[in-house]
C-alpha cells in the first residue's frame, strides 16, 4: 500500500527502460537531489562537512570507479590508493603550472591522466587474472607511492615532501584553500558525484557495460561471441581509473588541502575502497553509495556512542571498528555476496507485495 506501481503504465520502450521505471522511485530520486543540492548547503557546518559529507561524496566516486573494474568487469584491483595518488599529484601539478585554468578543469584532467596510467598498469590483465592480477595491481600501488615519494618533481621539490593546494575559485567562490566554505566544497564534490554516477549508469546499461559483464561472467565465451577482451578490459581500467583519479584530486584539493602520499594514499586506502564495494554490493551503483556511507559513518557512530557517550578509550573504539568491519565483510561474502544493494532490492520487492503473503 505504501509502495506500489499499479496504474503506472508504460507506453514506449523508452519509458520502460528508464533507470527508475516506477514513478514513486523517480519522485524519491528527485526529492533526494533537491534536498542534497538545496537544503543541505543551507545547514552544513565544518564538522558535518569534514567528518561525514565530504568523505562520503569522495569515497563514493572512488567506489564507483572500482566497481566498474571489479564489480562490472570482474578484474580485481588492489591499486586504488595508488591511482588516487596519481589523481592528487596530477591535480597539484596542473594547479601550480596553469594557475589561470579552472580547478574543475584540473580535476577532470587529473582523472584523464590517471586513466592513462590505469591503462598502462591494466595491460597485465590481458594475460593474468584473479589472484595474480590482484598482485600485479598491488605492485602498482607500491610503485606509485614510491615514485611520488622519491621524485621531487612531483611535489615541486618541497622540503617536507608534502603537496598543498593553492587557493582557487569558481565563479568568484573559493573552492580550495582555508577560506573555502563547507557549502561550496560540498556542492563541488556533490556535482562530481552526480555526474560520475550518471556516466557510470549509462555506460553499464549500454554496449560497453554489456561487454564488461560478459568478460566478468566468462571471458572465453565472451571472446567467442565477438567481444574483444583487449578493448573491454583496457576500457574498464581506463574508466575506473578516471573516476578514481577524480576522487583522489578532490580528496587532495577540496577535502584535505595538503597530503603526503605515504600517509594518505597507502595500501590501507586501497583496501578501504575495496571493502566499500564488498559491503555495498559488487556490480551495483547503489552499492557504491551504500558501502561508502557505511564505511564513513561507522567510525563516526562508534566515536560518538562509545567514546563520547559511554566513555570508552579511543584506541578501544578503533579496534572495535576494525573487528566489526572484518566480521561484516566475512558475513556478506558468505551470506549475501551482493551486499547492501541486494538487501535493498529484496526489501523493495517485499514492500511492493505487503501486506499480501510472499
Amino acid at each position: 500500500m505504501l509502495y506500489r506501481e499499479a496504474g503506472d503504465f508504460k507506453t514506449s520502450y523508452k519509458d520502460d527502460s528508464q533507470t527508475f521505471p516506477i514513478q514513486m522511485d523517480r519522485w524519491g530520486y528527485y526529492a533526494i537531489l533537491a534536498i542534497a543540492f538545496i537544503a543541505v548547503p543551507l545547514v552544513i557546518n565544518d564538522y558535518w562537512a569534514s567528518a561525514v559529507l565530504l568523505p562520503f561524496l569522495i569515497y563514493a566516486i572512488a567506489a564507483l570507479g572500482l566497481n566498474v573494474l571489479t564489480g562490472f568487469c570482474g578484474q580485481v584491483s588492489l591499486g586504488t590508493g595508488g591511482f588516487m595518488a596519481v589523481g592528487a599529484y596530477a591535480c597539484y601539478k596542473l594547479m601550480t603550472t596553469f594557475p589561470e585554468v579552472s580547478i574543475l578543469v584540473h580535476v577532470v584532467l587529473a582523472g584523464g591522466i590517471t586513466a592513462l596510467v590505469g591503462v598502462l598498469f591494466g595491460l597485465p590483465s590481458l594475460r593474468i587474472k584473479g589472484f595474480y592480477l590482484a598482485v600485479a595491481t598491488l605492485a602498482a600501488q607500491f610503485f606509485l607511492v614510491w615514485l611520488f615519494n622519491k621524485v621531487g618533481w612531483f611535489y615541486n621539490y618541497s622540503a617536507s615532501g608534502q603537496i598543498s593546494a593553492p587557493e582557487r575559485t569558481v565563479i568568484g567562490l573559493a573552492v580550495t584553500g582555508p577560506v573555502a566554505t563547507p557549502a561550496v566544497k560540498y556542492l563541488v564534490c556533490l556535482s562530481f558525484l552526480v555526474a560520475s554516477a550518471w556516466i557510470v549508469r549509462n555506460l553499464t546499461r549500454g554496449s560497453v557495460g554489456r561487454k564488461w559483464m560478459a568478460i566478468r561472467d566468462m571471458d572465453i565465451a565472451a571472446e567467442i561471441i565477438g567481444v574483444n577482451p583487449l578493448a573491454s578490459k583496457l576500457t574498464a581500467f581506463a574508466v575506473s581509473s578516471f573516476f578514481v583519479g577524480i576522487s583522489g584530486a578532490l580528496f587532495f584539493s577540496v577535502y584535505l588541502g595538503a597530503v603526503e602520499v605515504g600517509e594518505v594514499f597507502g595500501i590501507q586506502k586501497s583496501f578501504l575502497v575495496l571493502f566499500m564495494i564488498i559491503i555495498g554490493g559488487l556490480g551495483s551503483i547503489f552499492g557504491s553509495f551504500a558501502g561508502a556511507a557505511f564505511i564513513v559513518l561507522l567510525p563516526v557512530f562508534l566515536k560518538n556512542v562509545l567514546v563520547g557517550g559511554l566513555g570508552w578509550a579511543t584506541d578501544l573504539a578503533a579496534h572495535l571498528e576494525i573487528m566489526i568491519l572484518g566480521g561484516l565483510i566475512v558475513t556478506f561474502l558468505i551470506l549475501e555476496p551482493h551486499g547492501l544493494a541486494q538487501l535493498w532490492r529484496v526489501s523493495k520487492e517485499k514492500l511492493r507485495l505487503w501486506p499480501f503473503p510472499h
